[in-house]
């Protein structure tokens, strides 16, 4: 398998611990996606990975941990966005677009604090664009601190954020607590947004949070398969992005590899993009045998009596 594995790929600490960190993320991201995708919230977790990119930002700029820094960003723009929108969707849209004009303005300038006050080196490209690989090992019990505290709400409220999810005015007359379930769904997404942020960067990060459970949830309308389905496909793409990358360093003479977070991005897109196919071509043969089928039924007499 020398072809496909570079040497060395088992044996690298730096892979232990970018595998992990990557599968713990993506099956946050694919788990807490699912219902971002359902509730059509997308726009809201885009507006959450510029936040996190503020709070990651700001750590850097603080001397700690980065991705406490995207927690707390992410989580405080959640509960900012919760406060000031509204259930109905245009005012929730207006919440979304307050925080994150004002994520982007305060990132950019922890950002330039970052490169000339303090001359941390790769700030941009860590924040932004994600470094899997520079984490130590230390970081993964608090990566599964986070994770498994964001899945913890999911499964505690699967059933009640399953119906809010569908019909928040259906959900509301069987008497769910729709605003406490919309905040605790919040706060799972802020602690997945964080995660990805750390594995692939903010900017990139909303890739993995919608990208496969939009692609799951283009094979099944059963939540439940979904989510294994999204977290089994996220896990695959979030692997392949780093036997690539860390193959691609063997691609050139100088020895510098492509960033991990582009193939991660570019295997998400791909698999979304054939089950997009894949889904059309199966609707137009469904659409054809049934016109098909008319046409013979209006043709033979039999059919009439």
């Amino acid at each position: 398998m020398g072809w496909l594995i570079e040497p060395g790929f088992f044996a690298s600490a730096q892979v232990h611990t970018a595998l992990v960190i990557g599968a713990a993320a993506a099956l946050v991201s694919a788990v807490v996606g699912v219902f971002t995708v359902i509730r059509g919230q997308s726009f809201g977790g885009h507006a959450l990975t510029d936040a996190s990119a503020t709070g990651g930002s700001g750590s850097l700029l603080a001397g700690v941990n980065p991705l406490l820094g995207f927690v707390v960003g992410a989580v405080t723009a959640a509960g900012a966005m919760e406060a000031i929108g509204v259930r109905h969707a245009r005012g929730r849209d207006l919440a979304t677009g307050i925080v994150l004009g004002a994520s982007i303005g305060l990132a950019s300038l922890f950002l330039y604090l970052d490169t000339t006050a303090t001359a941390t080196t790769g700030a941009t490209q860590q924040i932004l664009f994600g470094s899997i690989f520079a984490p130590a090992p230390g970081t993964v019990p608090i990566v599964a601190g986070f994770g498994a505290a964001s899945l913890a709400i999911i499964l505690a409220l699967y059933r009640p954020l399953l119906l809010t999810s569908i019909s928040g005015d259906l959900a509301a007359a069987r008497g769910v607590p729709v605003r406490l379930v919309g905040l605790a769904y919040m706060l799972a997404l802020a602690l997945a947004v964080a995660l990805s942020s750390l594995a692939i960067g903010a900017i990139l990060s909303t890739a993995l949070l919608i990208g496969p459970p939009a692609t799951a949830l283009h094979a099944t309308r059963r939540a439940g398969r979904a989510l294994i389905g999204a977290a089994g496909l996220g896990i695959a793409c979030t692997w392949i992005g780093v036997l690539l990358a860390y193959d691609s360093a063997h691609w050139f003479s100088d020895g510098n590899g492509l960033p991990v977070s582009f193939f991660i991005v570019a295997v998400i897109f791909l698999a979304y993009l054939i089950s997009d196919l894949t889904t059309h071509r199966a609707t137009r043969r469904s659409t054809a045998a049934g016109r098909t089928g008319a046409l013979v039924g209006d043709r033979d007499p039999r059919a009439a009596r």
